[in-house]
């Protein structure tokens, strides 16, 4: 969809999501004077840019790269907001997300954010919102905006 510019295929480790989700937000505002400060309310911002993408007739392999940042995104709320910290997905957690890495929340659940923008592509409706994804979250921090 162009939102991003050419990268490597190599797909970042946990350790390297919050540089990789920074420097996403970093070329995807470039032009565009998008809220996206790590807020809660900027994973509205995410909805809109995923319906935006899903309208213009975006191909989920084409859009890629971009659901990838939006995905890191998302997960770097979770981490600033949530109490989350960024882990690599073993095999069996790979196989169940269909993802690399993830977050583990504070109480021990883990959440695939990257996962969550592919369904809010794949499906559009109002119950794959990462808005209401972040806000019904189990396992946030207590007290976590």
């Amino acid at each position: 969809m162009g939102l991003i510019s050419k990268e490597s295929d190599r797909v970042p480790c946990a350790r390297e999501m919050r540089p990789y989700a920074t420097a996403f937000v970093a070329r995807l505002t470039a032009r565009n004077r998008l809220p996206l400060d790590y807020s809660v309310a900027s994973l509205r911002v995410v909805d809109f840019l995923i319906d935006g993408l899903r309208k213009g007739g975006a191909e989920r392999e084409r859009a890629g790269k971009t659901l990838f940042g939006l995905g890191a995104y998302v997960g770097e709320v979770l981490v600033r907001r949530a109490g989350a910290v960024w882990l690599d997905f073993d095999a069996e957690q790979r196989a169940f997300f269909g993802q690399p890495v993830g977050v583990r929340m504070p109480d021990g659940r883990v959440w695939s954010p990257l996962g969550r923008v592919h369904n809010r592509f794949d499906t559009g409706g109002p119950e794959e919102s990462l808005q209401t994804f972040y806000l019904t979250l189990h396992g946030r921090a207590r007290g976590a905006a």
